[in-house]
């Protein structure tokens, strides 16, 4: 496992050289590190309940919908709820799909004050391949990190 210094260094940069207005963007692997080598690091999934039930779900990972299904209308407790389960001083990494949702949610959160935001890059399922499937390019389950089917 990669060394924590290293990791948050090339995720900074990320940011930094993509004008990110939060932390950093880790790679699903780079995000697992840090999540299991640093004390009070808590990845918070905001995908919908719908995708942790039928698409699949991280053991251990804090699940908060940063949009609600149906409809896609963004979630009102968000950050309420956030500031129930994370340290506004320690790592928070923000996990969805693809990358889109846990973009806003870290900008969300470093707004209201959390100093150590990272996008989770990829998501938990990846682009689509070329045959339109999900889970094969890229992403948390692509990278063989700990799942399961919800």
């Amino acid at each position: 496992m990669a060394d924590v210094e290293e990791i948050l260094k090339t995720a900074r940069e990320r940011a930094r050289q993509s004008g990110l207005p939060y932390a950093g963007a880790l790679t699903p692997r780079e995000a697992f590190g840090l999540w299991q080598q640093v004390k009070g690091a808590q990845l918070v999934d905001v995908r919908t309940k719908a995708e942790f039930d039928w698409v699949g779900r991280v053991p251990g990972a804090i699940e908060i919908e940063f949009s609600l299904y149906p409809g896609n209308v963004r979630n009102p407790g968000f950050l309420a709820q956030l500031e129930g389960v994370a340290d506004k001083h320690a790592p928070v990494m923000f996990l969805c799909r693809s990358g889109g949702r846990s973009h806003h949610a870290a900008t969300l959160a470093t707004q209201a004050g959390y100093s150590e935001c990272y996008n989770v890059l990829e998501g938990f399922e990846g682009d689509r391949d070329t045959n339109g499937h999900r889970k094969t390019m890229g992403g948390w389950c692509a990278a063989g990190l700990p799942w399961v089917q919800g």
